[in-house]
């Protein structure tokens, strides 16, 4: 089988981390870190692709890396429009809702970008995989129970599907024909039902919906919500900051560090203790409710993203839900890994390329 090197692009809204991968051996690796003099001279984040782009290619040249030798690009998916997941090759309707802003505006939608401007200097490919956008809902997932607020899917897909992959092959199996839980735990908390390669039910980790988190609200009651909105005590933007960026840890503990949090609770923390406890209930109780949603015929639940580190915060939450399916645990979210593995299922034959859609048409 023919050698494959593959430069990865996952840009953040304060650093861009790169890879360089042969096959699926990881050869550089690096965070590059933007000083706020930097970004904030323009005024849209689109705007930062062109100082990116080069600051990259520096480094790769600093580095030593020919990029001539590459066989492919692969940016990190933007705020696209709902699409299944897979692989896509970027394209021009791609790159036009990136630049747009079509889903908003995060440094996320730099990656395709990116990718594609390196990519066309050397006459390859470039790819993106698995966006926060992918949508493989059930329709019976859809219904809220407001008419006019369907219930949305963005959630940890790139990370979600590269771990549902890795625990499919644990198990022996096929992802195609595997049913799992996967639970992504970070900043934000997502609980997606896998069924047969299909993200069919997960909550929506950035506005409000599921378990709590270190810095997000998740689920809150919604007649309390809606009166702490028309109290007159909070503009929009400091409602949307309790749910988003304030809330969870952050709200209760003053603090989004997990690794600090279970500091305050070895020390004898009881409000810390409480507060990190409910955190593992609720995640529980979200994974609970997806194996409803899979009718109890689960292959295992597998735990993946930073707070995954944390043995005690497994234990407790495993405690609640090791007799629904074994559990697997994945710390970290391994995110240039699972761009690289991606490509490589293209440029490998396994996997066709998907074409991202011109909805204009």
């Amino acid at each position: 089988m023919q050698s494959h090197r593959i430069l990865v692009i996952n840009p953040g809204s304060t650093s861009t981390k790169i890879g360089v991968f042969d096959d699926e051996q990881v050869v550089f690796e690096k965070t590059i870190r933007h000083t706020p003099e930097e970004v904030n001279q323009y005024k849209r984040i689109i705007d930062q692709y062109e100082f990116r782009k080069q600051v990259i290619l520096t480094v790769l040249d600093e580095e030593g890396m020919n990029i001539s030798k590459l066989s492919a690009v692969c940016g990190r998916g933007g705020l696209l429009r709902p699409i299944e997941g897979g692989t896509y090759e970027v394209n021009d309707a791609m790159l036009k809702d990136l630049r747009d802003g079509y889903n908003g505006e995060h440094a996320s939608n730099l990656g395709g970008i990116i990718a594609h401007e390196i990519a066309k200097g050397l006459n390859i490919r470039a790819y993106i995989v698995d966006p926060v956008v992918v949508d493989e809902l059930h329709e019976l997932a859809r219904i809220s129970g407001v008419p006019e607020i369907p219930r949305k899917s963005i959630f940890h897909a790139l990370n979600q599907k590269a771990v549902a992959r890795r625990a499919a092959q644990d198990l022996d199996k096929s992802y195609k024909k595997s049913r799992l839980i996967v639970t992504h735990m970070g900043g934000g908390i997502t609980v997606g039902a896998h069924a047969n390669g299909r993200v069919i039910d997960v909550n929506n980790g950035l506005h409000g919906d599921g378990p709590f988190s270190p810095e997000r609200a998740g689920t809150v009651p919604a007649g309390d919500l809606v009166s702490l909105c028309y109290s007159g005590q909070f503009y929009r933007d400091e409602v949307m900051k309790k749910l988003v960026g304030q809330g969870g840890l952050m709200a209760y503990l003053d603090t989004n560090d997990a690794l600090e949090v279970e500091k305050m609770v070895e020390h004898g923390d009881r409000k810390a203790k409480l507060i990190y406890e409910a955190m593992a209930y609720q995640i529980a109780k979200e994974i609970g409710s997806m194996s409803v949603t899979l009718e109890g015929r689960i292959d295992a639940i597998a735990l993946t993203g930073g707070l995954a580190y944390g043995k005690a915060f497994i234990a407790e939450i495993s405690k609640r839900i090791s007799w629904i399916a074994d559990v697997l645990v994945y710390p970290g979210e391994n995110e240039l890994e699972a761009l690289n593995e991606g490509t490589l299922r293209v440029l490998n034959n396994e996997e066709v390329p998907k074409h991202y859609p011109n909805f204009a048409e």
